[in-house]
């Protein structure tokens, strides 16, 4: 049940970034077809597909995608969210590289459903070489007709697409701090309904506008090409399709994996080669915004969002991070805190300062100096940011560290106890640490 390449069906294809080599493949057959067929036909073929958004949250495509107004009042554009800040996740990143049509096939079928106006691809500051790509793939679909004015023959599809380069924020991978930077304003999060309207109806420059990631516009593509009821033949009852998943850390074949929807999270372990360097100690299925969980509780978690959540953790963008025996858990959600600290946009109190004394507090405790009661004062600091952040990146500063004290809680103990790390002698001398050049925080 492992492995499923639908989209990555071709990526060993030599040129197929080419779109020569990519249509010889069966490239833009999706579009040809969705062309064919009324607007409203293409969002049903989405919906019986059961496609849910790959970015992390899960939310069905078809809903957003029908969200868009059905008249041109106001010009209707079309975001892809490439900006993969997640650690441990890097699909999007090979979507781009290897198969950039794929992307900029989809973004047209969506642009085609959605009276779109244009098209632009937020690509992260870092990723330059998969932006070559998609600009490249991009000046061949002009010339072939499928952008541009008219396409394909068809009277009034006029869509145009374009690139656009982050500037290496983690937090304008959240919708709508990503609009606003698009724009040109400062990348931060905006009011969200029921506060403020939705994007299908007022998002970038107060016009309808649709987000999704890169790895949801390429299922769209093989969708429209296979028809929405193949593609629900994939998968669980409530998780269709399937899923690419980043597989790094202590394993033997670090890879992009596209796997099944409900695939054992054993199996695809076994898939990847195995643990490397010690005994399996645990695993976080979703990137670094999810709970790790213990190696004597991954046999009954299937890679899936519905089996994840009752596992208590999550499916997210898919970073599968593997971590054997060697690893100090403490230390782990040191790093993770310091990366969240650091890239917080300080809008909102609970995320701004949150973070910081979750960071040190956990410094403060892998330098040697931690206090009875700091397990309790960071679960405390976690119930202050969780679900009280202007966006979720303060979830994101939250649960793991949750998640790890409920699973290791004996290994925070142990630090706190002995003034070192339980599993070997990774203990840090208690130096200052420079979080920004306005800010040092120096362990008590």
């Amino acid at each position: 049940m492992a492995i499923r390449n639908l989209l990555f069906e071709h990526r060993l294809v030599p040129g197929i970034e080419e779109i020569d080599v990519y249509e010889k493949h069966g490239g833009y057959e999706g579009l040809r077809k969705a062309v064919t067929l009324e607007r409203q036909a293409v969002i049903d073929e989405v919906k019986t597909s059961g496609l849910r958004g790959r970015g992390g949250a899960g939310f069905p495509t078809w809903i957003k995608w029908n969200g868009l107004p059905k008249n041109t009042d106001k010009p209707h554009y079309i975001i892809c969210n490439a900006d993969e800040g997640e650690p441990g996740t890097y699909k999007d990143r090979e979507l781009m590289l290897k198969l950039p049509h794929l992307l900029v096939e989809g973004m047209i079928i969506a642009g085609y459903a959605g009276l779109g106006t244009a098209g632009y691809i937020y690509i992260r500051g870092e990723y330059v070489e998969p932006a070559w790509q998609v600009r490249k793939a991009i000046d061949q679909a002009y010339k072939k007709g499928y952008l541009g004015k008219n396409i394909l023959g068809i009277e009034g599809f006029n869509y145009d697409l374009y690139v656009h380069m982050g500037a290496g924020s983690y937090e304008c991978g959240e919708e709508s701090a990503l609009m606003s930077s698009l724009m040109g304003e400062r990348g931060n999060p905006r009011l969200k309904a029921p506060h403020a309207p939705l994007p299908v109806h007022e998002g970038v420059w107060k016009s309808p506008t649709l987000v999704n990631n890169v790895e949801t516009y390429c299922a769209a593509t093989w969708i429209l090409k296979n028809g929405g009821a193949e593609y629900a033949k994939l998968g669980t009852e409530r998780s269709k399709g399937t899923k690419i998943i980043s597989v790094s850390g202590h394993i033997a074949k670090p890879a992009n994996y596209e796997i099944e929807m409900g695939t054992p999270l054993l199996e695809l372990l076994e898939a990847a080669g195995g643990v490397t360097g010690g005994k399996l100690k645990a695993v976080i299925p979703g990137g670094s915004s999810v709970q790790i969980v213990p190696a004597d509780k991954l046999a009954g978690i299937n890679l899936d969002y519905e089996s994840c959540s009752a596992n208590g953790t999550l499916l997210g963008s898919g970073g599968f991070m593997v971590f054997n025996d060697t690893t100090d858990i403490v230390l782990l959600m040191k790093r993770t805190s310091e990366f969240y600290m650091h890239e917080s946009c300080g809008k909102c109190t609970p995320c701004r300062e949150g973070t910081r004394w979750l960071f040190k507090i956990l410094d403060r405790i892998t330098s040697g100096s931690g206090r009875e009661g700091d397990i309790e004062m960071l679960l405390d600091i976690c119930s202050q940011i969780d679900g009280r952040s202007y966006c979720g990146l303060g979830d994101a500063a939250a649960w793991p560290i949750v998640g790890a004290i409920k699973a290791f809680r004996e290994e925070f103990e142990y630090w706190i106890a002995h003034k070192r790390s339980p599993v070997g002698d990774h203990a840090v001398p208690p130096t200052p640490v420079v979080v920004n050049p306005l800010l040092t925080l120096t362990p008590a």
